[in-house]
């Protein structure tokens, strides 16, 4: 939740903003939506769920096989812990990842692709900003991470390159 009033003073929350924070998580669970933000009278309210998709890991491990460097799809999330592999570039910051410049548009990386420092990877938005990720370091993409259009928080990898 987020509340940013026209002249930048700190804000309470008050009983009225609790109402509508409650109206809108019951909206979210009616809708099987996983977030609305609203804007009215210099209040802005955006209410989130996080998606957990653990649950589908194992299905996708018993019907796919390990995966390898021609693979087109993204590792599962949460199979591995690839926070502590050598080649991971993790996410800079909270926001949704793209693949590509606009929809419809040839992805920057591919799995088995060779990439050079500072060669965008993809695109985080946040806050309707469109962030580029640099490549860190030169060498093969092996995995990308995260499917096109997905939510990542500070720290998440991303792709590993190799």
């Amino acid at each position: 939740m987020a509340r940013q009033p026209d002249d930048k003073a700190t804000a309470k929350i008050t009983t009225n903003d609790s109402a509508l924070i409650r109206e809108l998580a019951l909206l979210l669970d009616e809708t099987s939506l996983t977030e609305i933000e609203i804007e009215r009278a210099g209040l802005r309210v955006r209410v989130a769920r996080n998606v957990s998709i653990a649950a589908s890991v194992p299905s996708v491990h018993a019907v796919a096989p390990a995966p390898t460097a021609s693979a087109p799809t993204p590792a599962p999330a949460g199979a591995t812990d690839f926070t502590k592999h050598p080649g991971v570039v993790p996410s800079p910051m909270v926001g949704t990842a793209y693949w590509a410049s606009e929809p419809g548009a040839k992805p920057f990386i591919e799995v088995g692709a060779k990439v050079s420092v500072g060669q965008t990877l993809l695109i985080i938005e946040a806050m309707k900003t469109m962030n580029q990720i640099p490549s860190p370091r030169a060498g093969t993409v092996t995995q990308i991470l995260v499917e096109d259009g997905q939510p990542v928080e500070f720290g998440e990898p991303l792709v590993i390159i190799e």
